[in-house]
């Protein structure tokens, strides 16, 4: 597993970007996509129709893109079977692996900014308002399913590394480092890169 100051062994081509919810994976991912000249496909989007129900074309969907040769996503719905088509064919997962602080701050702030602004997500769905925060059930209640779900990766990643010899992995602990890893990744392709953006609806 790299860090942030390891050269990657190779400019990679398919990429995953692992963290929990609220700690900007799609940012990254948008970010990746713009650097490298690989589709960004949010993955939130493929998985999600009309009135937040599960689209059931969404493993073919995803099995279709992973065959694609150039593309970045976000790192979810393992549960779902996403990993049988996208861990076999990513080079690269770059795992966003915050202090609890900074997670809970972002997805705080992005949940009430959508509940507030009632912004449109994927498919026509917008986020319930403020007041479901203080729903206790994890599937009802986004902060919930942040904590409930907090340590996944910490606790699946080592398994990965194991399974997947061929995927790089690099592990990224504050969102400063995030910065300074992708400036260096601009430095070696020979490009500059836009700062940060701050947008409500990024995972």
């Amino acid at each position: 597993m790299l860090s942030a100051d390891d050269p990657l062994p190779h400019r990679p081509e398919r990429v995953l970007v692992a963290g929990v919810t609220g700690s900007g994976k799609t940012t990254l991912a948008r970010r990746l996509g713009e650097l490298w000249g690989l589709r960004h496909v949010e993955i939130d989007a493929l998985f999600h129709g009309p009135g937040w129900t599960p689209r059931p074309e969404f493993l073919d969907d995803v099995r279709a893109f992973a065959a694609e040769d150039r593309w970045v996503t976000e790192w979810q719905y393992t549960s779902k079977g996403t990993d049988a088509f996208l861990t076999p064919r990513a080079q690269l997962a770059v795992w966003l692996d915050y202090p609890y602080p900074v997670v809970r701050g972002r997805l705080l702030r992005r949940t009430l900014a959508r509940g507030i602004l009632r912004k449109e997500l994927w498919n026509g769905n917008r986020e319930k308002g403020p007041w479901n925060l203080l729903n206790r059930d994890p599937e009802q209640n986004i902060l919930a399913w942040q904590t409930k779900t907090l340590h996944t990766w910490s606790e699946r990643m080592p398994g990965y590394v194991e399974r997947f010899p061929h995927l790089t992995v690099v592990r990224l602990t504050h969102p400063r480092e995030t910065e300074r890893w992708l400036r260096a990744q601009a430095e070696a392709s020979g490009v500059s890169i836009a700062p940060p953006k701050r947008r409500s609806r990024d995972r």
